[in-house]
């Protein structure tokens, strides 16, 4: 599966962002982010609920970033429209605090075709007009061969994106 592949491929690269794998098991595995953003809270989250205008189109089912949206109000839906009127939930929200946060819970890309799911925590702090970004994403359940083979392709394609949000707040490509 190509998307399978390119994500795997993206887990080998590095960003600017500090990023660790907290914990890997076949059971399930976390990952936690954390980076400066030149800006202040409200203009990062402002721009974390506007996914179309900074995720790689690349990691997306559509193959258009366009197509990618978060209605942030608790039951809101982090999703992805599909031709034919068709669509994707990757996640849920079930906390909004504009300018300090967001959390969302469900499987993004390809752990939607197994048995597990998990829980995004976006948590934005400001000090000095920069905001320190901190995204954790716990994920449990099944997959076969265990969650542990998961932990790293994750990582490093949430390390991509995050530098991607990063760098639209910042005025850059």
């Amino acid at each position: 599966m190509k998307l399978i592949a390119l994500i795997v491929a993206l887990g080998l690269v590095s960003t600017a962002a500090h990023a660790e794998i907290v914990e890997s098991t076949p059971n399930g595995f976390g990952v936690r982010h954390q980076l400066v953003i030149d800006g202040p809270a409200q203009t990062v989250y402002d721009a974390l609920i506007k996914p179309g205008t900074w995720w790689n189109a690349q990691h997306t089912w559509s193959g258009d970033a366009k197509n990618m949206t978060i209605d942030a109000h608790p039951g809101g839906c982090f999703c992805e429209a599909l031709p034919n009127n068709g669509g994707i939930e990757h996640l849920r929200v079930v906390s909004v605090q504009p300018g300090k946060g967001l959390r969302m819970f469900g499987g993004l890309g390809p752990l939607q075709f197994t048995g597990a799911s998990g829980f995004l925590n976006v948590s934005l702090t400001e000090k000095d007009g920069k905001t320190t970004f901190t995204a954790t994403y716990d994920v449990g359940g099944y997959a076969k061969g265990g969650l542990d083979k998961w932990s790293q392709p994750v990582d490093g394609v949430l390390a991509e994106q995050y530098g991607r949000l990063k760098a639209a707040v910042e005025g850059r490509k």
